[in-house]
C-alpha cells in the first residue's frame, strides 16, 4: 500500500471515531451523508457547477460525483451507495478503484431512487447531512447542532493523510503562479496572464477551488477582484494574483503582488513579505488568529511610517486607527476541504463561540491554536478610493503624505498569503506554501 493509502486508512479510522463521538453527542445511532444533487439554472435545462458536500469529502477522495450516499453505523463498515447511471449523454463515472474502496461496503445504483433500498430508514436518531434536495425523496436533512458542533470543531486538526494532500495542492498551486508571474513579466494582459495559470496547473476553471483573483494596476486594491480583461493597460505596474489548486478535495490559497519596476512599490512589497513571514510564525500553540491579527495591523502601521505615508510614529499610526483603511479584512482563516474551512468560531466543540475582538469585525477565525490547524496567513495594504474618500473626511486626514498617496493608487495594492501548519508541541509552524516555492 501506498504511503498515501496507509495515510488515509488512519484518516478514516480518525473520521469514524469523530463521527462516534459527535453522533453520541446528539444522542443518534446513525449518519446518513449525501454527496449532493446536480442543480440547474433557473428556467432552463443548464446543470450548475457540482461542489460536493465537504461532510462527504472529509470520508473519501470523491468530489465530482452527485447523488452518492454514504451510511454509517458506529461498529460497522461504512457504506457508500454510489450512483453511476446508464447515461449516453455524458460520460459516466467509472467504477470506485483505488487505495480507498476496500474500507467501503460499495453499492452501485443506476437510478437515484435506488438509494432509499439501501439506506437506514430516516428518523429521529439518524443524522442526514446533506441540502434540501440532496437527492432522495424522503430524507430531508436532520442536522443537530451537537452533531455539527464536534465534526466542525475537530476537522481544525488535520491528518497526516489531509496534509499529504494539501501539500501537494500547495506544489500545484505554485506551478500556476510561478507561470503567471511569466506571463505578468510579458506584459499580459489579465486574460493571458489568468489562461498561464490554468496552463500552469494543466486544468481548467471548474478545477479550481475558487476563482481566480488576477488584478492588474488599479485592479490590486479590489480585495475580491472577479474579471480577467482582455485588453492590455498602457503600462504594467503592478501584479496581484490569488489563486489556488485542489488536490483530492483539499485547498491551497495563495496570493502573491509583484512590481514590474523597482522603486517604492517594489520595496513595499519587500516590506510586506518580510511582514508577512513574521506573522507566519506567531501561528503557534496557544496562540489566537486575534492575535495575529493585531499583529498584522502593527506590522502594517510599521510599513505605513517606514514609507513616510503617514506622518506619525507606527504606534501612533496603529492607536488612531489609521490601519483600517489599509488594511480592511482579517488576516486569514482555517483551509482544508472548503477555502474558508469551518469551525474558525468555535471555543470548543461543544458549540460556545470565541468572540471577534472589538474592532476587527472581518476576522472569520478567533479560537486558540493546539496543534496541526492549517490556515492562511494574508496581510495587505491598500490604496482603496472609497475608504481613502471616507479617510479625508475624519481627523486623521491630516497626517496623511496625501501627494505620495495618491501616486500610490495606481498600483493598487499589496497582498502575500500563505497557508501555514500549527505544529503540535509548540515548534515553530511549518509554512507549507514557502517550502513548495522553494522547490
Amino acid at each position: 500500500m501506498s504511503e498515501l493509502g496507509t495515510h488515509y486508512a488512519d484518516h478514516l479510522n480518525y473520521v469514524k471515531k469523530l463521527t462516534d463521538m459527535a453522533l453520541q453527542r446528539a444522542n443518534c445511532s446513525a449518519v446518513v451523508i449525501a454527496s449532493g444533487a446536480e442543480k440547474y439554472q433557473f428556467l432552463d435545462d443548464r446543470p450548475v457547477l457540482f461542489a460536493a458536500n465537504p461532510h462527504f469529502k472529509h470520508w473519501l477522495p470523491l468530489t465530482e460525483q452527485p447523488h452518492c450516499w454514504i451510511a454509517y453505523t458506529p461498529g460497522s463498515k461504512p457504506k457508500l451507495i454510489y450512483f453511476q447511471p446508464k447515461d449516453y449523454w455524458h460520460v459516466v463515472p467509472q467504477a470506485p478503484s483505488g487505495y480507498w474502496v476496500e474500507h467501503f461496503d460499495i453499492h452501485v445504483i443506476r437510478e437515484t431512487h435506488e438509494a432509499l433500498a439501501l439506506l437506514p430508514k430516516p428518523g429521529p436518531t439518524v443524522v442526514v447531512v446533506g441540502e434540501d434536495n440532496a437527492g432522495v425523496v424522503g430524507y430531508e436533512p436532520n442536522i443537530p447542532d451537537a452533531y455539527l458542533n464536534y465534526m466542525h470543531f475537530h476537522r481544525a486538526f488535520k491528518s497526516d493523510y489531509e496534509l499529504d494532500c494539501m501539500r501537494f495542492a500547495q506544489t500545484r498551486a505554485v506551478r500556476g503562479h510561478l507561470a503567471a508571474e511569466r506571463a505578468f513579466r510579458n506584459d499580459g494582459s489579465e486574460y493571458d496572464i489568468h489562461m498561464a495559470y490554468l496552463q500552469g496547473l494543466n486544468c481548467v476553471e471548474r478545477q479550481l477551488p475558487y476563482g481566480n483573483i488576477i488584478g492588474l494596476n488599479e485592479h490590486c486594491a479590489v480585495l475580491h477582484y472577479q474579471h480577467q480583461r482582455h485588453d492590455k493597460p498602457m503600462q504594467h505596474l503592478s501584479f496581484l494574483i490569488d489563486a489556488g489548486a485542489l488536490h483530492l478535495g483539499y485547498c491551497s490559497d495563495i496570493t502573491r503582488t509583484y512590481a514590474k519596476h523597482s522603486g517604492l512599490f517594489a520595496d513595499m512589497v519587500s516590506a510586506m513579505d518580510h511582514a508577512q513571514l513574521r506573522l507566519c510564525d506567531l501561528a503557534r500553540v496557544g496562540a489566537t488568529n486575534s492575535h495575529i491579527h493585531i499583529a498584522a495591523h502593527r506590522e502594517v502601521a510599521g510599513i505605513l511610517h517606514q514609507f513616510k505615508l503617514v506622518n506619525l510614529s507606527a504606534e501612533a499610526i496603529f492607536e488612531k486607527g489609521i490601519t483600517h483603511t489599509f488594511f480592511p479584512h482579517g488576516i486569514g482563516h482555517f483551509l482544508g476541504i472548503q477555502v474558508h474551512d469551518v469551525g474558525g468560531y468555535l471555543k470548543d466543540d461543544r458549540g460556545t463561540v470565541e468572540p471577534k475582538p472589538n474592532g476587527y469585525k472581518y476576522l472569520r477565525l478567533t479560537r486558540e491554536f493546539s496543534g496541526n490547524e492549517v490556515l492562511t496567513i494574508e496581510p495587505g495594504l491598500y490604496f482603496i478610493d472609497m475608504l481613502l474618500q471616507e479617510l479625508k473626511a475624519t481627523d486623521n486626514a491630516r497626517y496623511i503624505a496625501w501627494s505620495e498617496v495618491d501616486a500610490l493608487r495606481h498600483y493598487g495594492g499589496i497582498r502575500i498569503e500563505d497557508n501555514v501548519r500549527v505544529m503540535p508541541g509548540g515548534g515553530a509552524p511549518e509554512n507549507l506554501t514557502r517550502a513548495a516555492f522553494a522547490v
